[in-house]
């Protein structure tokens, strides 16, 4: 049987998320509807899941001391990380310790922060199906790997950034420095290693939502929401929908490389897992331990969205992936370099048929940042993917 407190009295059931952008937001709405009390943890004030949350602190995730010092001063019972970019030995230290359960597990948070351990699990513990690889720390090791085996055209990426960000395509050798030095600038905490990857000629890609929860018996079963398929331009999502058509084949191996992957890491919760798909071949990408950004689409596609799904899994509670229609959604960027931008057209945005909005509320702008997401539903896949990219269109962000 599963207790859930009041929030702000002494029966809390007292959730906090490292990192606290539109994603953490919508997991902090969702245990919020189930009377958990919320902490929002982010690395500059009024991030978007601040603005919900019952607390808001405001600390640099990656600095040991100052983690430790929030988690034993605000004692929540589970720590859900939403970042990459957190000092994740001190969440193993203090889930040894018994002071503090992390989400999914301390373990998780640790190998899946940065590309090396998650792609060395994948690949050399697990023996999945993944493109060719080397780590490389400096651009003479960048030019040797390539040289060596890995081969043109291939792919540079930190080993930790998020939503793309340091990630390039290298065609031939002219595109080696450029690529290192946009790897060097893109990483969460600074400069410092890179995985070079050979280029897999997939005929798409796919995000495999992986939900680990309890059941009736009380052991954690694994269940899979529909496969989303998604656009990315320089490793960033622009947009996504949901289902993407495939071959029973390519769909039960996809599944069953989520299953192999996220039984390695453990716990409860929602995973991410991204997969190249060729014919009925599938090669795993990366996993996320918690919602993914294409699976914003699961707002207006399932029953139960993907920060739904992660709230009631790691809550220990039942949980339903059924999709409710398909659906897409598109990326509505900021546009400017601006503090507290107004958004023109939104009613003209919300004018196209069967769609929804959701601006984050992120206090600065960016011409490259997301800003908010368009979704549509529709019967037809594509249709929706139109009218979401038509709605996202129809809004116009300017500084204020």
């Amino acid at each position: 049987m599963t207790t859930l407190g009041t929030p702000l009295s002494p029966s809390a059931t007292k959730v906090m998320l490292l990192g606290s952008g539109e994603l953490g937001k919508e997991v902090l709405i969702a245990l919020q509807r189930l009377g958990v009390e919320t902490i929002a943890v982010d690395r500059y004030d009024n991030a978007p899941g601040q603005q919900v949350a019952h607390h808001a602190r405001t600390i640099t995730m990656s600095d040991p001391a100052r983690l430790k010092a929030l988690i034993e001063a605000e004692r929540p019972h589970l720590v859900v990380p939403e970042i990459e970019a957190i000092a994740t030995p001190v969440l193993q230290e203090l889930e040894a310790a018994g002071v503090v359960r992390v989400i999914p597990t301390a373990r998780a948070a640790r190998l899946t922060m940065d590309r090396e351990g998650i792609r060395r699990l994948a690949a050399e513990s697990l023996g999945l199906p993944t493109s060719p690889y080397k780590f490389c720390d400096s651009l003479q090791e960048l030019q040797a790997a390539i040289d060596g085996g890995i081969g043109y055209p291939c792919i540079v990426k930190p080993v930790m950034s998020s939503s793309g960000k340091g990630q390039s395509k290298i065609d031939g050798p002219a595109d080696v420095q450029k690529a290192w030095d946009h790897a060097m600038s893109g990483g969460r905490v600074g400069p410092g290693r890179v995985i070079v990857e050979g280029f897999i000629h997939f005929d798409y890609e796919i995000t495999q939502l992986t939900v680990r929860a309890l059941g009736a018996d009380g052991q954690v079963e694994t269940h899979f929401c529909e496969p989303i398929g998604h656009v990315q331009v320089s490793g960033d999502y622009v947009e996504s929908w949901q289902p993407h058509p495939m071959t029973p084949a390519a769909l039960a191996e996809s599944r069953r490389v989520a299953k192999a992957v996220t039984d390695d890491l453990g716990g409860q919760g929602l995973y991410g897992v991204e997969l190249f798909v060729k014919g009925d071949q599938v090669w795993f990408s990366e996993v996320s331990p918690r919602p993914h950004d294409t699976g914003m689409v699961t707002l207006i596609t399932q029953w139960q969205n993907e920060f739904e799904l992660h709230a009631r899994a790691i809550l220990g509670l039942p949980v339903n992936t059924a999709l409710k229609s398909p659906g897409a959604s598109a990326v509505i960027y900021g546009g400017v370099d601006a503090a507290g931008i107004a958004f023109d057209g939104v009613d003209e945005a919300l004018r196209v048929p069967q769609t929804e909005l959701r601006l984050f509320g992120k206090p600065e702008s960016f011409v490259k940042r997301r800003m908010g997401v368009a979704l549509a539903f529709d019967a037809d896949v594509e249709r929706a993917r139109t009218r979401a990219k038509q709605s996202a269109a129809l809004v116009k962000p300017r500084a204020a």
